[in-house]
């Protein structure tokens, strides 16, 4: 019997090096193509290639690409001599993959609008993350940051920002700066806000659903005396019907039935 599966597992070993091997000159006979096809289009995207490394080829398009999407890889860092040259670009994604840092150098792309980085191992943002001056639209989803990143208070055009599914315990003073319009922090670990997220001044869609927060860790001013017209609140460690019964409810209500009839 042994003698028998040692010559099968030795050829099916064998055959999985040769599907590795075809699948690596595929890899880079794609990678080519893609680069040529983006050098005409400005738009590099090269998904479920399982990619360990941010494509070197790519800096000969650091002057035209506009978008670049390299999700679903297995990229584990990126380069920090190359990443902050592509001057003109304005949305970058690298969903599931596995980032557990961001070099500065990432920071100087002053074009950049999106930037997506869900389901990464990511801990926290570069300090330097202020710099990303023209960024609307912010993605974290599904990483490790332990804290709301102050950095993002420094972005003037932020219109959205997805900080759901982290390991956050509270929202700090600093809140109060944050210019986003929509704020998703779903599936933290959320007990505790400062009262000063009611001074957003954008701030308009309010996600804290399935978080640790009690009903007297929620802010009244929150419903009584901020611009949020969607509060997303179920699944925390109070019942819905108890929220209704706060001072300010009504003046929430007001909100949030002037923007559902704008939205009809």
């Amino acid at each position: 019997m042994m003698s028998q599966g040692v010559p099968a597992r030795a050829e099916a070993l064998g055959a999985r090096l040769r599907e590795l091997s075809r699948g690596a000159r595929m890899g880079n006979s794609a990678l080519r193509a893609h680069v040529e096809t983006a050098q005409k289009t400005g738009v590099f995207q090269l998904k479920d290639r399982g990619l360990t490394e941010f494509p070197s080829e790519l800096q000969k398009l650091t002057s035209n690409l506009r978008t670049i999407d390299l999700s679903n890889n297995k990229i584990d860092s990126l380069p920090p001599l190359l990443i902050g040259k592509f001057a003109l670009l304005k949305s970058l994604s690298l969903n599931n993959n596995k980032l557990t840092v961001l070099p500065d150098e990432l920071c100087n792309l002053k074009k950049l609008e999106t930037l997506s980085l869900n389901s990464n191992h990511l801990r926290e943002l570069p300090s330097t993350f202020g710099q990303l001056s023209a960024l609307k639209t912010l993605s974290l989803s599904g990483n490790q940051l332990g804290a709301l990143p102050p950095q993002l208070c420094s972005l003037r055009h932020l219109d959205v920002v997805d900080l759901s599914k982290n390991q956050i315990q509270s929202i700090p003073d600093t809140v109060g700066e944050l210019q986003a319009i929509e704020l998703n922090l779903n599936q933290n670990q959320i007990s505790q806000i400062s009262v000063r997220i009611s001074c957003c001044p954008r701030l308009k869609v309010l996600r804290l659903e399935e978080n640790c927060l009690e009903l007297s860790m929620l802010p009244q001013s929150i419903l009584s005396d901020s611009q949020i017209c969607l509060l997303a609140v179920e699944g925390n460690l109070f019942e819905i019907k108890k929220l209704r019964e706060l001072e300010g409810y009504d003046k929430y209500m007001e909100r949030f039935t002037a923007t559902k009839k704008k939205f009809a």
